[in-house]
């Protein structure tokens, strides 16, 4: 009998690791179908446009941050920690492989890994605890254009409990660290999306919400706290409100700020350039602006992870969620768990 091989496949989105792959991994990332729903003819033509006016200001940004993305060196110390985790758990017959969706190590680099390791089957983990068609979506799309492996799917893992409480925790250790300030607001910050994605029935933005109920509810009763959404892009409405319209409330209001990456789980272009250079000036007027570190390999975040693989190879192979329930309201119809 053959021994039983699991490829747990952690995917992301991945990012340039130099400034000469800023326009390629732009122009990848404009041309996923699942980001830009446009035909192929009219979709590439843009991908090289914009990736052409955008490639100087990003390099800009990369050069801030020492040349490149550090989403994979994050998302490497993110693999080894679950591998030791699973490991510890006896879990010893899984190892952990990363797909990033636009720059290396690319999907098809991870299947071609995850056969030469032998694997019988795989787990497949978005590091994108709250679904959208634009980021699991699209990577779940590009592996099943991959690999063949019968797999388990992991779609999203909003409220999963571990997670909710690294979240809380390294909340509370900012603002210990910071002499514990009164009045504080925090501000959880997500990635936007298009108005129309959400209207087309995205669960994104529901999935958010229940990350920050989950989180609200572990920190002290007394504290304000708001929603927002960064990295807009393009001329199309996105949901709101964005993270500069709250920071400007939050000066009105001569409120602190506690700034956490709710949905981001390493540290990248978004946390590091955009909230620690770019709104950090914003909010300079604010009594504190405090930013909240990404969960990257945090003990608790590692065991909330384990948790999820073992839950996961506890079910039959199919596509799941953390509960094993639709989270997505009814009319979220690009939930994936409609399509299973």
């Amino acid at each position: 009998m053959n021994e039983r091989r699991i490829a747990v496949i952690l995917f992301n989105l991945g990012g340039p690791d130099s400034l000469g792959a800023v326009r390629p991994f732009l122009f990848n990332l404009f041309n996923d179908p699942d980001i830009i729903t446009a035909p192929g003819f009219i979709r590439t033509p843009l991908a090289m446009l914009i990736s052409t006016l955008r490639d100087k200001p990003a390099q800009a940004n990369y050069a801030k941050m020492g040349g490149r993305s550090p989403l994979l060196e994050e998302t490497q110390k993110q693999a080894a920690a679950l591998d030791a985790a699973l490991a510890a758990r006896n879990i010893a017959n899984a190892k952990c492989f990363i797909a990033m969706r636009h720059w290396r190590p690319f999907t098809r680099t991870a299947a071609d890994e995850a056969a030469a390791w032998g694997a019988s089957e795989a787990l497949l983990l978005p590091l994108y605890p709250q679904f959208s068609q634009s980021t699991t979506g699209s990577s779940l799309a590009e592996w099943r254009r991959r690999s063949s492996l019968p797999a388990r799917t992991l779609c999203c893992w909003p409220a999963s409990e571990k997670f909710v409480a690294a979240h809380a925790e390294a909340i509370l250790e900012t603002w210990r660290n910071a002499g514990a300030p009164e009045n504080p607001r925090v501000l959880f910050s997500a990635h936007g999306l298009p108005e129309r994605a959400i209207a087309a029935g995205d669960p994104y933005q529901e999935h958010v919400e229940m990350t920050v109920a989950a989180v609200r509810a572990r920190l002290p009763s007394d504290w304000d706290h708001a929603i927002s959404y960064q990295s807009r892009v393009g001329p199309l409405k996105w949901i709101g409100p964005s993270t500069e319209e709250e920071i400007d409330r939050a000066i009105a209001d001569r409120r602190g700020v506690i700034v956490s990456p709710i949905a981001f789980v390493s540290e990248h272009i978004e946390t590091l350039v955009e909230l620690d250079v770019d709104y950090a000036a914003r909010a300079a007027p604010l009594p504190f602006y405090l930013r909240v570190p990404a969960l990257g390999a945090r003990a608790l975040f590692i065991e909330a992870l384990a948790d999820l693989v073992a839950l996961s190879l506890s079910r039959p192979p199919g596509i799941f969620s953390a509960s094993g329930q639709r989270l997505c309201s009814a009319g979220r119809r690009l939930c994936p768990m409609v399509a299973a």
